[in-house]
């Protein structure tokens, strides 16, 4: 049975993933239908977000559904002082599924034991995002033929990157083989090195860019340093710009190899990349709305066919 909510990738299991993945490659064949006639969803991001957020509403309003909520949390009664749980309690009486970033820990896991309505996490703070891994492993699979085996090199802050640590959690199921490479301040939470033993994951830990981790991948996924997640801006400088990918350290990586991120982009990859084939950040971000397409009507028990 699919979860009430999505807070977790782990709240998903390798049958669920695949079945959504299954979904998602229907949606991109065509994403315009009638499934969420009646229905309304609330955006409510206390946040900032772009593709996120606009992706959502897309795929809301592609299948015919309507969206209310904030894209500001300045504009919310949160200012006012009202708690969490009133703001979810009164959302709740007016939709059918709540759509949440948070930039505390937890508050995602909160909202879904205390709404009566599904809730979908958007990212709460540096731990989760489940569906940003969700159109991630589309991408994979649409990329490689397949989730299994897969050697992925992850680039920049390991630390913070929500999207990494759910897409470790996301990738557990199909065996892969990580390459960590990050600054010592960056480095992967020791939780998730735990969770790779637990789980026989394989994985190395780098602090240099180099071509031998990027000539063995098949996905290189890079991220940027996150400013906001710094309380010490001498911190930040130190490491914002510490990896940079440029076209030419491409030049005897796998064919197949494909480099994403889960944008936005700043300086972490060259603008000469753009025009490589191998390449596949912005069709990624597009893939973004089919998998949330595909979660929206899984939660709600809309069959897709």
């Amino acid at each position: 049975m699919s979860p009430k909510s999505l807070v977790n990738i782990g709240d998903y299991s390798r049958e669920d993933i695949i079945r959504i993945l299954g979904t998602a490659s229907r949606f991109k064949e065509n994403p315009n239908r009638d499934l969420l006639k009646g229905r309304v969803c609330a955006t409510l991001f206390f946040e900032p977000s772009t593709r996120t957020r606009l992706s959502f509403e897309t795929a809301v309003n592609r299948l015919r559904g309507r969206i209310i909520g904030f894209s500001d949390a300045a504009t919310s009664s949160s200012t006012k002082g009202e708690s969490l749980k009133d703001t979810i309690m009164m959302v709740s009486n007016y939709v059918d599924l709540i759509i949440m970033r948070h930039h505390l820990e937890g508050s995602a896991r909160y909202a879904s034991e205390i709404s009566p309505v599904p809730v979908i996490n958007a990212g709460d703070g540096s731990n989760q995002h489940p569906t940003q891994t969700m159109l991630d492993l589309f991408t994979i699979y649409e990329t490689q033929g397949t989730l299994e085996n897969l050697n992925i090199t992850v680039v920049g802050d390991l630390k913070y990157g929500r999207a990494v640590h759910s897409l470790i959690q996301g990738l557990s199921h199909f065996n892969p083989s990580f390459h960590f490479v990050a600054p010592e301040e960056l480095a992967i939470p020791d939780k998730y090195k735990s969770f790779c033993h637990s789980k026989g994951i394989r994985y190395s830990e780098y602090t240099d860019f180099s071509a031998e981790a990027i000539n063995d991948s098949d996905i290189l996924y890079m991220t940027r340093v996150q400013k906001e997640r710094f309380t010490d801006l001498m911190e930040y400088e130190k490491v914002k710009n510490v990896y940079v990918l440029h076209n030419e350290m491409l030049s005897d990586s796998k064919e197949n190899l494909k480099v994403l991120h889960p944008l936005p982009r700043v300086k972490e990859i060259s603008q000469d990349v753009d025009d490589n084939p191998k390449a596949y950040y912005f069709q990624q971000a597009k893939n973004g709305m089919y998998a949330r397409q595909a979660v929206i009507c899984d939660l709600l028990g809309i069959e897709v066919k």
